[in-house]
């Protein structure tokens, strides 16, 4: 269920609307969930969760302009999209980073990947290594990482899957995808993922001579759907975040062309 609280006053929402309004990433819209202890958002793709030496801005930076000490309790990459959570102060981080630790949160992911796949409770055990270019493969001495998968929808030549993380290593969603599943993402092609073009799917499609096509989706078609954890009160809160534009046109082009 997506909550949206109304504990931040009217001041804070016009603070936050001042300093997005001309932004690419409106943080006032982008809330889920609230409350005196943590703010959810759904990170949009294209920003960086924390500071990147090849990047301005980042979620991080935004957050600060308006609360007093936010902490980031865990991170997406950069391009992935969806529910990102933050805590208002140091008790709260503490209490969620064991929740976290512990392995107590529930985190769901959505992703398209390239070809049909169906699963049904697949679970992958397997250890991750970090390596040193950025990426992460499959390898005895990393670090250990489950995963369970399930199938959501198929289409002509895709799958909509659902992805739920035990672990939280770098690129476990992708690495077991693409090395274990062969279900790689559609447009990750750091692991064999295909960009997705339109003319793929879309019959008659045309496109002027002197113009290039150009993918659908520019990026991984990766999702943070939903987090699942519990308050300092104990209380259990669950927040979703709906897909961002980029995700919806691709199932919407899947959807119409797998008829």
């Amino acid at each position: 269920m997506i909550k949206r609280g109304a504990f931040a006053p009217l001041l804070i929402f016009a603070q936050l609307w001042g300093l997005m309004k001309n932004s690419r990433f409106d943080l006032k819209e982008a809330i889920v969930y609230e409350d005196e202890d943590y703010l959810l958002i759904n990170k949009p793709p294209f920003i960086s969760t924390l500071e990147d030496r090849h990047e301005g801005t980042n979620i991080l930076h935004l957050v600060r302009e308006v609360e007093p000490d936010p902490q980031v309790c865990h991170r997406l990459d950069k391009d992935t999209s969806g529910v990102l959570a933050i805590a208002r102060n140091p008790e709260a981080y503490r209490h969620l980073s064991m929740q976290f630790e512990h392995r107590e949160v529930k985190k769901i992911y959505h992703a398209i990947a390239d070809g049909i796949h169906h699963f049904k409770d697949e679970y992958v055990d397997a250890s991750i290594l970090k390596q040193n270019d950025g990426t992460a493969r499959i390898s005895r001495e990393g670090k250990e990482a489950q995963t369970t998968f399930n199938t959501l929808k198929t289409f002509r030549n895709h799958t909509l899957i659902e992805c739920s993380p035990v672990t939280g290593r770098m690129h476990q969603i992708r690495v077991h995808l693409s090395f274990l599943l062969k279900a790689p993402i559609t447009g990750d092609e750091t692991y064999g993922g295909k960009p997705f073009f339109l003319s793929s799917v879309k019959r008659g499609f045309n496109l002027k001579k002197t113009t290039e096509e150009e993918p659908l989706i520019k990026r991984m078609a990766l999702h943070a759907f939903s987090l699942e954890f519990n308050k300092l009160n104990g209380e259990r809160v669950k927040a979703e975040a709906p897909y961002p534009k980029d995700f919806r046109v691709l199932l919407k082009q899947l959807t119409e062309n797998s008829r």
